[in-house]
């Protein structure tokens, strides 16, 4: 299988790339050197001449915060460019992979969302702009796949290394312990994404590691457990950790329906914590 993938070079698109790779697949990865995606004609052009089976569109606008002041931007990236993916795909009736976000939901209650869930008022720029970029696929894409991840570790910048560098220089941190949800490590998410990109199993799914609903200072603390950091960690709510940008309380999200579909889920997230710090190490 010939497999598009956009947002090489961020946490997510390296390791989608490693993983189809490395099942035999051809993997043809882009990023914003290589395309784009806000320009239509050049998206156009490329996946043509590409002619994949399948895209996986792993590229966005993810500085929630910066979003806020730079909302066209951002939705230039989030929903126009997914929906200019979204007419090539439609054009050559290939498969598409959208990578959305549990910020599309408002975050009210405690009861899990469901993939099928109504969405209603996303409560910041960045999650408003990604529920259209789901918007767009749905209104183009047949053969469509839409996933949603939360609290995302890999490559790169992300919550663990920000936790790690700020023990380095502190004797004390606050966490929001007042937002639920689970982390997603990207090499485990990419096995699940090369498996469901080889089905026609299409729809909504929700895809995180398992092992039950936790607060950013839980994972706070397990990581520096983990890593053998003695640092002190006072929990806050969101109200005292002012950010420019909301925040949804409620992040859990019902994972079951990948079971109901034959999928395999992700490992425990104490686990891909700890196979992830090994790899912080080495490098």
């Amino acid at each position: 299988m010939k497999v598009f993938v956009t947002g090489v070079r961020g946490q997510l698109g390296y390791d989608v790339v490693n993983e189809l790779e490395k099942r035999g697949h051809t993997a043809i990865g882009v990023d914003i050197e290589e395309l784009d995606i806000t320009d239509a004609e050049a998206v156009d052009k490329m996946i043509t001449e590409t002619a994949p089976d399948a895209v996986i569109h792993c590229a966005a606008w993810t500085a929630v915060d910066a979003a806020e002041d730079n909302e066209e931007k951002c939705r230039q990236v989030n929903a126009y460019g997914t929906e200019n993916i979204a007419k090539v795909c439609k054009k050559l009736d290939c498969k598409m992979m959208y990578i959305s976000t549990d910020y599309i939901f408002d975050g009210k209650g405690t009861r899990p969302w469901e993939p099928d869930d109504p969405v209603t008022t996303p409560l910041n720029v960045y999650g408003q702009t990604k529920y259209e970029g789901e918007l767009a696929v749905r209104n183009n894409v047949e053969k469509f796949f839409i996933v949603r991840i939360a609290w995302v570790f890999g490559k790169g910048k992300n919550f663990i290394k920000t936790m790690l560098n700020l023990a380095k220089t502190h004797d004390q941190l606050t966490v929001v312990n007042d937002q639920y949800g689970t982390p997603t490590y990207t090499y485990d998410l990419s096995r699940l994404l090369v498996d469901m990109i080889e089905t026609d199993k299409y729809g909504n799914y929700h895809a995180t590691n398992e092992g039950g609903y936790i607060t950013w200072y839980d994972f706070a603390c397990e990581i520096f457990r983990q890593a053998g950091v003695n640092i002190e960690v006072e929990p806050v709510s969101s109200a005292q950790y002012a950010a420019k940008a909301k925040r949804p309380e409620n992040s859990r999200m019902n994972k079951q329906k990948l079971v109901d579909n034959g999928f395999q889920p992700l490992p425990d997230w104490k686990d891909a914590l700890r196979r992830y710090l090994e790899t912080v190490e080495e490098e």
